[in-house]
């Protein structure tokens, strides 16, 4: 099992994962120790979250988004009915793990059958991100649009400058670091249209 140490939830960011965790999870009908056997993260910190006592580091939402078979953005807003819609930033979910430096703002709207994610990162000087392997057949797509950015996949590691678009399998560890003094922006495209 994974345990992290906690953190205090971003204002906003907090409620939300607490409530898609816990209703993702019932309707999956899991217990606290069901989704901790499938994401390997201890039912404790899995209750944490749910109560919005703890927001995850990006590593354990990883986890629990593969234990529940959702892309990260499921996790982080709320889906809708299916047709145009427009979303204004603020109404793009973000995620933020201050103590690595990562922030993740979710573009693309959550429909319950759609099979591609867009989200928008942006790394700190020194920060980083590391995400668990998704199910197999997951592709992604990177394209940096300002900075620098390593990219290690199963242990390769890809220095990746702005204007350049990297893919790779999903169902590999992947890295995300920002070994410069400068930030980072990048942009993911998460296709699980293969898992399915």
């Amino acid at each position: 099992m994974v345990n992290v140490p906690e953190r205090p939830p971003t204002p906003g960011q907090g409620a939300t994962l607490a409530a898609n965790l816990r209703a993702l999870r019932r309707d999956r009908e899991l217990t606290l120790e069901g989704l901790a056997a499938a994401s390997g993260v201890s039912r404790a910190m899995i209750s944490k979250i749910e109560r919005g006592a703890a927001v995850p580091t990006a590593t354990v939402l990883g986890r629990l988004a593969h234990g529940l078979e959702v892309g990260l953005s499921r996790l982080l807003g709320a889906a809708q009915a299916r047709g145009p819609v427009l979303l204004h930033p603020a109404e793009q979910p973000v995620y933020a793990d201050a103590a690595n430096g990562f922030e993740r703002r979710s573009i693309s709207p959550v429909f319950p059958d759609r099979f591609l994610d867009l989200a928008l990162n942006r790394l700190a000087p020194g920060g980083q991100a590391v995400f668990p392997p998704h199910h197999r057949g997951v592709e992604e797509y990177l394209h940096v649009s300002r900075g620098t950015l390593e990219v290690i996949v199963d242990g390769t590691a890809f220095t990746v400058p702005a204007g350049a678009t990297l893919f790779y399998e999903g169902d590999r560890q992947h890295e995300f670091h920002n070994r410069t003094a400068e930030p980072v922006e990048f942009l993911v495209a998460v296709d699980s249209s293969g898992a399915r």
